[in-house]
């Protein structure tokens, strides 16, 4: 490979990476590109931490004669095996120390001191160079801080001082490249998890400004939890955080899988609503998810039951109306999510489940929008008045709602 093709790869690098090129076709093509220019790679890897709830990271893996797993998330490394694997790899020597690079002349007798190193050689591989080219503060989100990669050859002399100076120059642009898009992953994940997946998408694609929103009709969701204050006063404090956790991501999860999105968790409170082009595509999404939330808590329950932990159930209200959807607050301080009247009816419905006894409460309108051979699984339980609610709502539930 020739300095003057230098340019030509960072110049692909460059607009891969404007184009929105994933990590995985970032890297791959990186090193075809250079094996084609004569730089002999025979497997690449890079990997960088991120900012997200469960994955600590992600990596990407490139070979020039294997079929592999392209990019994998992993997990957190701070524990277990996964710690002792980190601290065997040649990238924790990197990020421990000050060197900015390793190299092992594998099958030329250097040491074998990292993992995976043995079997590079034995899979005919010659030399091998890790690199960590890490951020600047004002460069760091979170525990991404640097970018790792390391590569390897099988050529029989290895890499020459020439092809080390194409690499060292080389390199950077491609962690800029991926480090861009991975930015842009972190702010999907972020406003996902903060906002919910379709506020997120909204928000992404610009819709910002405050006071801008839509009207639209939807269902909308309120559960709460069942004696929470009680259990939270009476339960060892290292209990509640737990406990809440546990039965959000029952709630959470069961409106997600039946097509719904969560807006607000407040305390032990969700607002969530279910979208359709037809009104009773929605209702009958809203009723799967309460018929799953029934399910997993069944299992949650047994769970926290043989552990001795406090168990609880979910009170649900729904309802059906035309909400305002979109940016609320001030210039500083913006919430995307839904207002209107519809949305104090329903927080106000699923209060009324603890007076009533019944852990489910649907409003007239969402019975009359559901399909017919849904309706028989409804029952009226009679008139009442709704506090902060004009006229007095009839509210049905369902056969299996009472509760436990």
């Amino acid at each position: 490979m020739e300095y003057s093709d230098i340019g030509t790869v960072a110049a692909w690098l460059t607009e891969q990476g404007l184009k929105g090129a994933s990590e995985s076709e970032l890297l791959t093509g990186f090193c075809n590109t250079c094996r084609e220019f004569g730089l002999p790679l025979d497997r690449g890897m890079a990997l960088m931490d991120t900012l997200h709830p469960v994955h600590e990271g992600r990596a990407f893996r490139w070979d020039s004669q294997e079929d592999i797993e392209t990019e994998f998330e992993y997990g957190p490394t701070g524990e277990g095996s996964s710690l002792e694997s980190w601290q065997k790899s040649a990238f924790y020597y990197l990020w421990a120390g000050n060197d900015n690079e390793v190299r092992r002349r594998i099958g030329f007798g250097d040491p074998i001191d990292f993992g995976m190193l043995e079997k590079m050689r034995t899979d005919g591989h010659t030399d091998y160079i890790a690199m960590v080219h890490r951020f600047a503060k004002a460069g760091t989100i979170g525990e991404m801080d640097c970018f790792f990669s390391h590569f390897t050859t099988r050529h029989a002399e290895g890499f020459s001082d020439h092809d080390l100076i194409i690499l060292r120059k080389l390199v950077p642009v491609l962690a800029l490249a991926i480090k861009c898009i991975a930015l842009g992953r972190i702010a999907r994940t972020i406003a996902e998890v903060y906002l919910g997946e379709d506020a997120a998408r909204q928000v992404l694609e610009g819709k910002i400004t405050r006071g801008k929103s839509e009207r639209i009709s939807a269902v909308l969701w309120f559960s709460d939890l069942v004696n929470y204050t009680k259990i939270s006063d009476s339960a060892p404090p290292e209990e509640i955080l737990p406990m809440l956790n546990a039965y959000s991501d029952v709630v959470i999860s069961a409106v997600h899988e039946a097509g719904g999105n969560v807006l607000k968790l407040i305390g032990d409170g969700v607002l969530a609503i279910f979208k359709a082009d037809e009104p009773s595509d929605a209702c009958c999404a809203a009723l799967k998810g309460e018929r799953l939330l029934r399910e997993k808590l069944v299992t949650l329950n047994d769970e926290r039951a043989l552990e001795e932990r406090p168990t609880t159930d979910v009170y649900i209200g729904l309802h059906i109306g035309d909400v305002f959807y979109g940016n609320i607050g001030s210039q500083e301080r913006l919430d995307f999510t839904v207002i209107g009247p519809a949305v104090n009816e329903v927080s106000r419905i699923a209060s009324l489940c603890r007076s009533v006894d019944f852990n489910v409460l649907i409003s007239s309108d969402f019975a009359a929008a559901i399909p017919k051979r849904e309706r028989g699984a409804l029952a009226c339980i009679g008139r009442y008045a709704l506090r902060g609610v004009q006229r007095p709502q009839e509210l049905f539930t369902l056969d299996t709602a009472r509760m436990a």
